[in-house]
């Protein structure tokens, strides 16, 4: 059962803090990470990891980091062969900071993920065109993003798309997802409603449903857990309380472990559920794909913490 990710592949440079520095300021991190990232390669990973069988479709430059960024991904189970490597520009790099409360900030330099285009997608439309679930975010050239779309709405493939980072986002490209699972920030960069509790989560999710066609919807709201909405009915699902150690690639946990449920044919809210758990085991655990949790885990969390999704046995 494939699931295609047609997204970024970074290397994430991670600064440890006690807290952030002020404008100007100079202070002290306490550790340096090199960490394998990119939403799409991270949402691929989950996939991989979860048991399912997981495409990348992304570019990287020619450099060491491109290397080591394939070498960790195809380790995990991730099928690598439809990477491009770009001659002109370097793998897309992320400057990340965490402080003490496990909170991030990140700057983004796209480089080589700026080349994937069109062509790639089309190279590899056949691949698209035999998987369950085609996962898209906004880490590569919005056209690019557009035509992925496109091409599994014809070919009758449901499309996740994660609206991340949501700068610049238009809401054309809304139209071509079957589902839309917009944080907090996004979901008020793209409605204009702030999101702080349930009513205006669903407020949220109808402007979605009313102005860009986007029927089906999950609205993260992180501790505050998240709303479901499907044409018109909704349902929430509370957050699960962890330590939180490490919040990079949490949305990206969340989104590969719901592609997996969505392949599977569950529900939105059943796969929503999964997706909540897997989430909150990655917060406990450094680094981005490293952090992402494998099945095994999964169940041995949800074990200690009497949970149930919907491969638990009876």
């Amino acid at each position: 059962m494939t699931i295609t990710v047609v997204g970024s592949i970074n290397m994430d440079i991670v600064a440890l803090t006690d807290h952030y520095p002020c404008h100007g300021d100079t202070i002290f991190g306490n550790e340096i990470r090199f960490s394998p990232g990119g939403k799409g390669a991270n949402q691929a990973t989950a996939c991989a990891k979860l048991g399912k069988e997981a495409v990348i479709v992304g570019c990287v430059g020619r450099d060491p980091f491109g290397d080591r960024l394939i070498e960790t991904m195809h380790g995990n189970h991730v099928n690598v062969s439809f990477i491009k490597r770009s001659v002109s520009r370097r793998t897309g790099t992320v400057l990340v900071t965490v402080d003490e409360s496990a909170e991030n900030t990140m700057l983004v330099v796209r480089g080589a993920n700026g080349e994937l285009d069109a062509g790639d997608v089309e190279s590899c439309s056949e691949l698209i065109k035999k998987s369950k679930v085609l996962l898209v975010q906004l880490e590569i050239p919005e056209e690019t993003a557009i035509y992925a779309m496109a091409k599994a709405r014809e070919y009758g493939v449901t499309v996740i798309l994660d609206p991340a980072p949501a700068e610049g986002i238009h809401l054309n490209v809304l139209k071509f997802a079957d589902i839309l699972i917009p944080n907090r920030q996004e979901a008020k960069f793209i409605t204009g409603i702030d999101v702080i509790d349930i009513q205006s989560a669903l407020a949220a999710a109808r402007f979605l449903e009313q102005r860009a066609g986007v029927t089906r919807s999950i609205i993260k709201m992180a501790e505050l857990g998240s709303l479901v909405y499907t044409k018109g009915l909704w349902e929430y699902v509370e957050a699960i309380k962890v330590h939180p150690v490490d919040t990079v690639a949490a949305g990206d946990a969340f989104a590969g472990a719901l592609a997996c449920a969505i392949a599977d044919g569950e529900a939105l809210g059943s796969a929503a559920r999964f997706a909540t758990i897997v989430s909150a085991l990655k917060v406990t655990k450094l680094d981005a794909q490293d952090g992402i949790p494998t099945m095994d885990e999964v169940n041995e969390f949800c074990a200690s913490r009497n949970l149930r999704h919907y491969l638990s046995h009876s």
